[in-house]
């Protein structure tokens, strides 16, 4: 009798794994169909980050003009008509459907601009293979950059055409844009001819033409930054509503 005993042991081990074997897609099934529910609560659950969208009331009243600093809601960046580094008129449209990052600088600034300039040209390197995002660049003094002359400085820094366009035109128009638009300089001025503006600030558009977020465009850490928001806003555009 007490040699039956581990054919017992044997054939109850042998009918164990006769039943697992059996089951075993059963198995492999349930573990796979329980990570992708846990996977998708994971998800559910964790917050998505969202960039706000900035309104002129959300800026430092020096800022914002006067006309505009109650707008809390449906801000948009103005319509306008300027002239790139080609000759080519440039307008709002041209950048309907892109994410876009704004400056305001002058080629002949010998401060801050070159330092703006180079962190430019550090986003567009960073972003070349990304056509849906954009650069804009307005001359804050446009009876002195010429065509050909931003012609010459978007040569010197390796500008892109396709991705960058430095722009020129009319004074009151840019400087309506950088106070109404953009938020980007204190309000004082009226765009003529003794007028100034000087600004480090980048500015965040999204594709709807709404401010998405500032960055100084002077600090190198400041471009991490953008950089990082910029990922966040791309994703709520790929994300399913």
């Amino acid at each position: 009798m007490t040699g039956m005993r581990p054919l017992r042991t044997f054939a109850k081990k042998h009918a164990m794994r006769s039943l697992l074997f059996r089951y075993k897609y059963f198995w492999i099934t349930l573990v796979v169909v329980s990570g992708v529910i846990i996977y998708l609560m994971y998800n559910a659950l964790e917050p998505r980050q969202v960039l706000p969208v900035y309104q002129p009331a959300d800026f430092n009243p020096e800022l914002v003009d006067a006309e505009i600093s109650h707008i809390k809601k449906y801000h948009r960046v103005a319509d306008f008509s300027l002239v790139n580094q080609n000759g080519d008129t440039i307008t709002r449209s041209d950048y309907d459907g892109h994410i876009y990052i704004a400056d305001f600088f002058f080629t002949t600034c010998p401060t801050i601009c070159p330092i703006m300039t180079e962190n430019m040209a550090y986003l567009q390197d960073e972003l070349r293979d990304q056509p849906e995002v954009l650069l804009l660049s307005h001359s804050v003094t446009p009876e002195i950059d010429s065509v050909p002359r931003l012609k010459e400085y978007a040569l010197e820094k390796g500008v892109m055409d396709e991705k960058w366009n430095l722009v020129t035109g009319d004074k009151k128009q840019i400087y309506e844009l950088a106070r109404k638009s953009y938020m980007a300089v204190k309000t004082d001025g009226d765009g003529g001819p003794f007028d100034m503006i000087h600004t480090e600030n980048f500015i965040l558009v999204d594709k709807e033409g709404r401010i998405r977020g500032t960055y100084d465009g002077t600090r190198r850490e400041e471009m991490a930054r953008l950089l990082e928001e910029l990922q966040i806003l791309q994703a709520s555009y790929a994300a399913p509503d």
